[in-house]
């Protein structure tokens, strides 16, 4: 029998239908599995791949340490920190005490801000001018020492422990404020010069206790009446 045109066309239609069938069979089996012709260089996250994490991100400004009120000190040190303040005792002035710096670096010791009020209505006089706002003043065990922040000392920067004892003038400053009148001085912390052949740290680390003995009233022939009185507080260095 000879072939029509229509019975041409209808082959080639049966012959395209069987290569397309062909060619969806092949497309990937019903496991889900990917040829290797089919693989693609798109990147994927890989759980084990070797290439470390960078975590800087999460950790505070210098990866400091906690300053012990919730924040964070910056790397350095050691740090300073309050652990007790007296109450005021029983005269017409009270002391205050601020952290200024607290971490020891190669440009400042710790400092701390001594600020003294005259909290009665009759002006007042206070006296040793110099101890009152702990210059000179060492902690119970004499290994610290708050010394005037605008001096120059002989320590080593970033060390910060005297290498010379200091030469402190036998002289009583009076203080005389008004009513209502505060004063505030800076004092820097320094570690005590050690006795020859002794072995120290720059600043030692623990708990130091800071007082200073000071009067009020009548100390230069007036009539106000002397009173006597202590003040403290204590820090950590860590």
């Amino acid at each position: 029998m000879s072939l029509t045109r229509r019975t041409v066309l209808g082959s080639t239609a049966l012959l395209s239908f069987g290569l397309l069938a062909g060619c969806v069979g092949n497309g990937g089996s019903d496991d889900g599995a990917t040829t290797d012709d089919e693989q693609t260089d798109t990147p994927t996250d890989d759980p084990t791949t070797d290439e470390p994490t960078d975590t800087t991100d999460d950790l505070p400004d210098g990866n400091g340490t906690d300053d012990g009120t919730g924040g964070t000190r910056p790397s350095g040190g050691p740090g300073i920190s309050l652990v007790s303040v007296d109450d005021a005792p029983d005269v017409p002035v009270e002391h205050e005490v601020e952290i200024t710096e607290d971490l020891a670096t190669d440009e400042h010791p710790p400092q701390v801000r001594i600020t003294l009020t005259n909290t009665g209505d009759e002006t007042v006089e206070v006296g040793e001018g110099r101890t009152v706002f702990f210059q000179y003043v060492s902690d119970a065990t004499n290994d610290l020492i708050f010394l005037p922040a605008d001096g120059e000392y002989p320590a080593e920067a970033g060390c910060w422990r005297l290498e010379d004892h200091i030469a402190v003038t036998e002289e009583y400053r009076i203080l005389s404020l008004e009513p209502g009148e505060s004063r505030s001085e800076l004092v820097d912390l320094y570690g005590v010069a050690q006795s020859e052949g002794d072995e120290a740290s720059c600043l030692p680390v623990g708990e130091f206790r800071f007082e200073a003995d000071f009067a009020t009233g009548g100390l230069s022939g007036s009539d106000g009446e002397r009173q006597e009185a202590t003040w403290g507080f204590s820090l950590t260095l860590e």
